[in-house]
């Protein structure tokens, strides 16, 4: 199916190209998430009309994620869960835990932001992680985690 991008995806395009990808993506994803639009000429048509505004939009939210950005560059975050006297911990931290710590310190992040390369962490001690705020801003933290014996 022939789509075209209404916003920047990873590996696929960028905003106003017209790709061709695989039904189920385009229908069961793309389209319904507000990302892309079937490439009828009426489609086009209505599209081109837009263009400007959209690009607009898209430089606005790229500009407000650079500035998240640099707020977030660096930051570390404490985290405490119970651990085992070898440093274990007893659960994982997860990228649920990261996300809602770093909302509670005031930066809006969703969990599915928070890409975490080696999995959950595991163990007692410092790991980074990176939060991609954007296609094209990704930071990376530090997350701390303390062990609790029970």
């Amino acid at each position: 199916m022939q789509i075209i991008l209404l916003d920047k995806i990873v590996n696929l395009g960028n905003l106003g190209e017209i790709v061709r990808v695989k039904d189920g993506y385009a229908r069961n994803y793309l389209i319904p998430a507000g990302r892309a639009r079937r490439a009828t000429e009426t489609a086009k048509q209505e599209f081109e009309a837009k263009r400007a505004e959209l690009e607009k939009a898209a430089a606005a939210k790229l500009a407000e994620s650079q500035a998240q950005g640099e707020k977030l560059t660096g930051a570390t975050i404490k985290l405490t869960q119970k651990a085992g006297v070898d440093g274990r911990l007893f659960g994982s931290v997860t990228n649920f835990d990261i996300a809602e710590e770093l909302n509670k310190q005031g930066y809006g992040v969703v969990k599915a932001q928070v890409r975490m390369p080696n999995g959950p962490i595991k163990v007692v001690g410092d790991s980074k992680v990176s939060v991609a705020l954007h296609t094209d801003v990704v930071v990376e933290i530090t997350v701390s985690v303390y062990g609790e014996t029970a």
